[in-house]
C-alpha cells in the first residue's frame, strides 16, 4: 500500500521545484506567445508585426535601414535583435521574435536558479501578470539581459555592467542600473571598463556600417513629442478629457503613431519634462552620494538606487509606454538577491503595478482612448504606484545614508557587519527561497 504521506511531499518538491517552475515558464510564455499571435483586435505584437519587421524587411530589399542611413527612435543595438527575427524570414517574424524572448527570459531563469530561486518564480509571475506586452516589444530582450546583469553584478562585474551596456544600447533604461552600480560600488572601475568596452564596439561596429551621426539620434527623436496619454504627467488632461469640459482631448499624432493628450499648458509641460527628467535623475543621484558620505553600505543602496533611478526615468518621462513596467523586473530582482522577499512590499506593488498596465493595454485601451471613467481610474491608480513606490525608494535610500555601519557604533566588525555588495560573492547572495 502506497503511503500517501510521503507522496504529497515529493508532490509539492516537483511543483515548487525546478520542474514546476520550468513547466510554469514554458506555460507563460506559450500564452502569452499565443495571445501576442493571435488577437486581431487589440494589436498586442502591433510593434513587432507592423514597425520591426517593416524596418527590416525595408532594408533587406534594398531600403533604408534605421539608425544606419535614417535617425532613429531606438539605440542601434535594437537593430540586433530585430535582424535576427527576420532570419527566417518575414512571414516567421514574429514566432522567430517569440523565440529570441523565450530563450533570453529562460538564460535569465536558470541563472536566478542558481542564485535566488524566489527571484525566478517572481520574475515568471511578473511576465504572467504585465500580460502580452511583456514579450512583445523590444523592452522584452533588453530586460533579461538587464536580470542577467544584476545576476552578475557581484561575482563578474565587467560582464555585467558590459551586458547592463548592450541592454542600454537596445532602450536606454538599464544605464539607471549602472549608474547606481558606478555610485553604489566601491569596485566602480569594474563596472566602468566593462560598460565603455561594449559601447566602444556598438559604436565601431556602427560607425564601420555607416552610420556616421545617426548612431545618436536616438537621444533627440522624442524631445519634441508631446504628452503620451499614458504617461503620469498627462493625468490632468486625461481627467479633463473624461470629464468633457471641452478644454482637453486624447488624440493620434501621427507622425510617431502613438496616443497622446493635448489641452491649456500641454505643449508647455512637454517642452519642460525632458530637462526635469534630467534635474530628477541629478537629484537622486545626489541622495546616493549623500546616503555614501553618511556610511552607507552598497548592500542598503544599491538596490533602492537602482529601483529609484528606473522609477524616476518612468514618472517624469512624458511618455508612458506600457512595457514600461517590465524595466522595473531587474532593479527589484537586485534586491531579491541580497534577501528580500519576494512578495512581500515592494513585490506585491510591483505585481500590481503589472496587472493594472496589462488591463489597460491592450484589454481596456480602446475605453482609454474614448476616455472612459473606469479606465482612466485604473492608468490613474497605475500612475499613483509609480509615484507612491518612487517615493519609497527615496526613503530607503534616505534611510541607507542614515545607518552607521557597524564598526563605527563600536561593535566587532567582524562578528556582525552585514555582508556587502563588495565582500566575497558566495557571502553576499542568499540561496535560500
Amino acid at each position: 500500500m502506497t503511503d500517501t504521506r510521503t507522496q504529497t511531499p515529493m508532490l509539492g518538491r516537483i511543483v515548487t521545484g525546478p520542474i514546476g517552475l520550468w513547466a510554469a515558464f514554458a506555460v507563460v510564455h506559450l500564452v502569452l506567445g499565443v495571445i501576442d499571435l493571435t488577437d486581431t483586435v487589440h494589436l498586442p505584437f502591433g510593434d513587432v508585426l507592423i514597425y520591426y519587421r517593416f524596418w527590416i524587411d525595408h532594408a533587406a530589399h534594398g531600403g533604408a535601414l534605421v539608425g544606419i542611413d535614417t535617425a532613429w527612435v531606438y539605440p542601434i543595438g535594437a537593430l540586433l535583435p530585430m535582424g535576427l527575427a527576420y532570419v527566417f524570414g518575414p512571414d516567421s517574424y514574429g514566432v522567430t521574435w517569440l523565440a529570441i524572448v523565450t530563450l533570453l527570459d529562460g538564460i535569465a531563469i536558470a541563472v536566478l536558479l542558481r542564485h535566488r530561486p524566489a527571484a525566478a518564480w517572481w520574475w515568471i509571475a511578473f511576465l504572467a501578470t504585465l500580460g502580452p506586452v511583456a514579450v512583445g516589444r523590444i523592452d522584452a530582450v533588453s530586460a533579461p539581459l538587464a536580470i542577467l546583469g544584476v545576476a552578475w553584478l557581484t561575482r563578474r562585474p565587467v560582464l555585467a555592467s558590459a551586458v547592463l551596456a548592450m541592454a542600454a544600447w537596445m532602450k536606454v533604461w538599464p544605464v539607471a542600473i549602472l549608474l547606481a552600480a558606478v555610485l553604489a560600488l566601491r569596485g566602480r572601475a569594474r563596472v566602468v571598463i566593462g560598460a565603455c568596452a561594449c559601447t566602444i564596439l556598438v559604436l565601431g561596429a556602427a560607425l564601420l556600417a555607416g552610420s556616421g551621426a545617426n548612431v545618436f539620434s536616438f537621444l533627440f527623436e522624442q524631445t519634441n513629442r508631446g504628452l503620451q496619454v499614458e504617461a503620469p504627467v498627462s493625468t490632468y488632461w486625461l481627467w479633463d478629457s473624461v470629464l468633457r469640459t471641452g478644454w482637453s482631448r486624447i488624440y493620434l499624432d501621427r507622425v510617431i503613431n502613438t496616443f497622446e493628450v493635448a489641452g491649456p499648458g500641454s505643449h508647455l509641460v512637454a517642452e519642460l519634462m525632458t530637462p526635469l527628467l534630467i534635474l530628477a535623475v541629478l537629484g537622486m543621484c545626489g541622495l546616493g552620494l549623500r546616503a555614501l558620505r553618511s556610511g552607507a553600505e552598497s548592500i542598503d543602496l544599491l538596490p533602492p538606487l537602482a529601483l529609484g533611478l528606473v522609477l524616476t526615468l518612468i514618472v517624469t518621462n512624458k511618455v508612458g509606454s506600457p512595457q514600461f513596467a517590465v524595466w522595473l523586473a531587474a532593479p527589484f530582482i537586485l534586491w531579491m538577491l541580497q534577501g528580500a522577499a519576494a512578495f512581500r512590499g515592494p513585490g506585491v506593488a510591483l505585481l500590481g503595478i503589472a496587472a493594472l498596465t496589462q488591463a489597460v493595454y491592450p484589454w481596456l485601451y480602446s475605453g482609454l482612448l474614448a476616455a472612459h471613467p473606469l479606465v482612466a481610474a485604473l492608468l490613474t491608480l497605475r500612475n499613483i504606484a509609480y509615484i507612491a513606490l518612487l517615493a519609497w525608494c527615496v526613503r530607503e535610500i534616505w534611510k541607507a545614508g542614515g545607518r552607521m555601519p557597524s564598526a563605527r557604533r563600536g561593535e566587532p566588525a567582524t562578528a556582525s557587519r552585514r555582508p556587502s555588495f563588495d565582500d566575497n560573492p558566495s557571502a553576499t547572495i542568499r540561496q535560500e527561497i
